[in-house]
């Protein structure tokens, strides 16, 4: 005698993406924190065994100003100095961003530590930024800031600073997960509690905050 056998229907809602932008503004300056391609070049000889000329470079403040920043457009590499510099913005074809994870990040984390959401995961799959890089709209300041190295040795590192910054910011986001409301507020709370760049509130400092305008 044969026993039927049950079949359970598994129902899976359909996807609904929905799309939105957020004007985002700055509250605290952004500290720009873009690996030059010299250091890169350096940490992958480290990595490959590779021997490293011994002989330290002098210091450049205004190269390692211009290549701390993620640019877009603009940037003067055949003349990494004050002059062109100043040339790119004048001429208007300089352009900045900033890595588009970082603002995902500060939203996603705030929002887990503030226990809005129940996990990490569920929320790095329910928006999207569009694009790898977030531009950044203002003027960027040279900064110098004292530091100390992994052996503990102090160095003073130049880096490009937006004393005053606003971003657009394109989000898709599954509405049948969250709603277009609460993406605005995980990025409000991200803005307050977490910052992006270098020294922000997350790492104990008080730089890259900012709020949904």
């Amino acid at each position: 005698m044969s026993r039927a056998t049950t079949v359970k229907e598994i129902s899976i809602p359909a996807i609904d993406i929905k799309r939105v932008t957020f004007k985002i503004i700055g509250d605290t300056p952004l500290i720009m924190h873009a690996w030059d391609e010299k250091t890169r070049r350096r940490m992958l000889e480290v990595m490959i065994g590779e021997p490293i000329n011994k002989i330290r470079d002098f210091k450049d403040p205004v190269r390692e100003f211009i290549y701390s920043m993620y640019w877009l457009e603009g940037a003067p590499v055949d003349n990494p100095t004050e002059e062109g510099f100043e040339n790119a913005i004048k001429n208007g074809k300089a352009k900045f961003g900033f890595p588009s994870v970082g603002f995902k990040a500060s939203a996603v984390s705030a929002g887990y530590r503030a226990i809005v959401t129940k996990d990490k995961v569920s929320m790095y799959g329910a928006f999207h930024i569009d694009g790898e890089f977030v531009k950044i709209n203002g003027i960027p300041r040279m900064r110098e800031d004292m530091v100390r190295v992994a052996n503990g040795a102090p160095d003073i590192r130049y880096r490009g600073e937006f004393p005053d910054w606003s971003a657009d910011i394109t989000v898709k986001y599954n509405a049948g997960v969250v709603t277009e409301k609460q993406v605005a507020n995980l990025f409000n709370l991200g803005g307050f509690a977490c910052g992006v760049g270098e020294w922000r509130t997350e790492k104990g400092g008080s730089f890259g905050m900012y709020h949904v305008g």
